[in-house]
């Protein structure tokens, strides 16, 4: 179906990407998936693209253009070539946001230009060991100093998304005592340096897909962060945490709408090319049933990623409905791409082929941004179930 959301604009940015990831990834990405992650100056690399810093303002080295589309057309052309960049997107996609919705302007203009350049990178931790979807448990605590000068942060994180690298780690933590009358009070944003005294970076977690992604542990044992360092209001975490949320599933959904897509035109490729019996394998009626199912889930996904995205640049797009966009993305792309792995037959599973890549890397899409079961209970929610 014809799309609507990309304009001239998004092709030249299109042509530029795809022009950079086959100069500057592809040839090195069986390496950085080995390494765990791309070398440090890649992300330098994205931000000469402009590519960091898309919606962040001209004054701080950002492109200044309010359009998350542009994230779409990164994740089709990351998907398309069977890459990605790393941590980019949780850079991005999900912290930018709480930078210029919560910072003041002293922090904008201490973090916003090395955020724009990769001379700063950014990570978020939420997630504890005994703390996944449910935030308000969290247990890691900031202790503010008698003198108000500083807080005490101790606790640790897991499933880091960029933790390894990153300069500066956004820590949600508690400032309060728990409530059990009110569980959602009392949580803060710290932006952590990690060259802070006591900060550490435990294992980097092996993981079945986004192998050039890094995931890690981090531990926080009595490190000092400057008041100074807190983003927004003590107390209010919690509201700043679900202001972003339809954004981030937005981005989750995008990302599984482009992985489907590369699955199906990798299956193409492949079944037209293999043969077997002495004749291509896209021959086959089994075949040509399977991409044509794959191909009507594909332009689902499309047409309902492209709405909320729409939606969400005109600032409407609601978190039940970013809640239903995720679900049913994700969802569908993990069957899309089961169906296009089987077609490649035993060299759908070798990962040499982008679409073994394309299998383990968006098995996870259903579990972070939180899991599709929460998404389930969002949507009940709205429908007043």
């Amino acid at each position: 179906m014809q799309r609507t959301v990309f304009n001239d604009d998004h092709e030249t940015f299109r042509k530029t990407l795809r022009d950079f990831i086959a100069k500057e990834v592809v040839l090195h990405y069986h390496d950085w998936e080995k390494q765990g992650h791309p070398p440090r100056n890649f992300y330098n690399r994205l931000g000469e693209l402009g590519v960091l810093g898309i919606e962040a303002p001209e004054e701080f080295g950002g492109g200044g253009i309010k359009d998350f589309t542009y994230s779409m057309v990164i994740a089709e052309e990351t998907s398309a070539a069977g890459v990605t960049f790393g941590s980019y997107s949780v850079h991005s996609n999900l912290i930018l946001p709480y930078l210029m919705e919560y910072g003041t302007d002293e922090q904008k203009h201490r973090w916003l230009p090395g955020f724009c350049s990769g001379d700063i990178m950014f990570a978020i931790a939420m997630t504890e060991p005994g703390t996944g979807s449910d935030l308000a448990n969290i247990s890691t605590t900031a202790t503010l100093s008698e003198d108000g000068s500083h807080y005490v942060l101790d606790g640790a994180k897991t499933f880091i998304t960029g933790g390894a690298l990153a300069d500066r780690v956004l820590v949600v933590c508690r400032t309060s005592p728990f409530d059990a009358d009110n569980r959602r009070s009392g949580l803060s944003i710290l932006v952590v340096d990690t060259t802070s005294e006591g900060f550490s970076v435990g294992r980097k977690l092996e993981k079945i897909g986004l192998k050039a992604s890094d995931t890690a542990e981090l531990a926080f044992s009595s490190v000092r962060v400057p008041v100074e360092d807190r983003l927004g209001d003590e107390g209010a975490g919690f509201s700043y945490l679900t202001h972003n949320l339809a954004q981030e599933r937005l981005t989750i959904a995008v990302g599984a709408s482009a992985t489907a897509a590369a699955a199906v035109q990798h299956a193409l490729a492949y079944t037209t090319e293999r043969d077997v019996f002495g004749k291509p394998v896209s021959s086959f009626q089994n075949t040509k049933f399977v991409l044509a199912e794959c191909s009507a889930e594909v332009e689902a996904i499309r047409q309902f990623v492209d709405r909320a995205m729409e939606l969400h640049n005109a600032g409407d797009l609601s978190v039940p409905d970013a809640a239903r966009v995720k679900l049913f993305a994700t969802e569908t792309a993990g069957r899309v791409i089961d169906k296009c792995l089987q077609l490649h037959g035993g060299y759908g599973y070798i990962l040499e082929y982008p679409i073994a890549r394309l299998y383990a890397d968006t098995r996870v899409s259903r579990i972070y941004g939180g899991t599709n079961e929460v998404m389930k209970t969002i949507i009940a929610k709205d429908l007043g179930l």
